[in-house]
């Protein structure tokens, strides 16, 4: 194997696939990349619950397929200068050679590296910016306690041309509806992934125009959901278990509706949550088109400001803790 690309276009397809890395692998393989070199260049990995492929053009001298420690090219990727780098394999070592700048790189066992998943058959396409976005205002709101895995998870609700993505912590609720495009007008289904892996992959596909989204039938056994751009994809498996009822939650009517800049109240935020500790909650008092915030009290350090919002309703105070 044997063939030169340009070190950014490396990068960004070694950065993509070492997200799914297995942490705590079961097998040595799994802590490796593989490198195939055929009419394209593909990079794959995969932890068994995630799986991660990207392809890029290359000046392709000698094809092959080879399996390096995925950490460590990771970490030489991103240390390499602006210029094109090449991969030699010799025997059971990897050259790479950018500038002035060498490095071997053992090789893993292939043979025992396991097959990933099949794509599942593509069941529509999403707009990228919307799904990052719609991903990120949700993903927030995930629990990260283990122990309660459902929670973990976002929730994607598909009901015809309407997908909604909803994750909660049983303290914060966040949900959020986009339109795309199915490939099936009338399709329903339901899908719970883990909220890390759609967060990843929202904010590494989000400079594509748009994402393919496919989930495996609910009869299926591999109960995979996937996403796929031009040059790269991403398979998972769903997270057992299910997620609670949200949407009585959700009232029908409001008392009072306040509308914020976004980067305006989190620059406040910040600034007064400094004088008091994580755990301990920002005083809110939404009023007359202002919205008054606090922290501290007593002999301890104390902050407040006072921003000009868009409020209507009667007056509320409410507590946030500041993250």
């Amino acid at each position: 194997m044997k063939f030169t690309v340009d070190s950014a276009v490396l990068t960004d397809s070694v950065n993509w696939v070492s997200r799914s890395l297995s942490t705590r692998p079961i097998m040595t393989a799994l802590l490796g990349i593989v490198i195939e070199a055929g009419n394209d260049i593909t990079l794959s990995a995969s932890d068994l619950e995630t799986s991660a492929k990207s392809s890029f053009s290359a000046d392709i001298k000698e094809k092959g397929r080879v399996l390096v420690p995925g950490r460590l090219l990771a970490e030489i990727s991103r240390a390499l200068p602006n210029k094109p780098v090449s991969f030699n394999l010799d025997g059971s070592r990897v050259l790479v050679t950018s500038g002035a700048a060498k490095f071997t790189l053992p090789t893993l066992p292939i043979n025992e590296y396991p097959n990933l998943p099949v794509m599942p058959d593509t069941s529509g396409s999403i707009a990228s910016d919307l799904f990052a976005t719609a991903v990120n205002q949700v993903a927030v709101a995930a629990g990260r306690d283990d122990s309660l895995p459902t929670l973990t998870g976002i929730h994607v609700d598909i009901n015809k041309d309407v997908i909604t993505f909803a994750a909660t912590d049983r303290y914060r609720l966040a949900v959020r509806e986009i339109n795309w495009i199915p490939n099936n007008p009338e399709e329903s289904t339901t899908a719970l992934l883990r909220a890390r892996t759609l967060a990843d992959a929202a904010k590494t596909i989000s400079s594509s125009k748009n994402i393919s989204f496919s989930i495996a039938p609910s009869a299926s056994n591999e109960r995979l959901i996937g996403f796929t751009t031009e040059q790269k994809s991403m398979t998972s498996r769903q997270l057992d278990g299910a997620f609670p009822p949200y949407r009585h939650l959700l009232p029908s009517e409001s008392i009072a509706t306040a509308v914020i800049e976004v980067a305006t109240l989190l620059d406040s935020v910040r600034r007064v949550a400094l004088v008091t500790d994580k755990t301990v909650p920002l005083r809110l008092k939404f009023s007359d088109n202002s919205l008054h915030l606090e922290a501290g009290a007593g002999d301890e350090a104390t902050a407040t400001e006072e921003l000009q919002i868009s409020y209507t309703g009667e007056a509320i105070d409410i507590a946030f803790n500041p993250t």
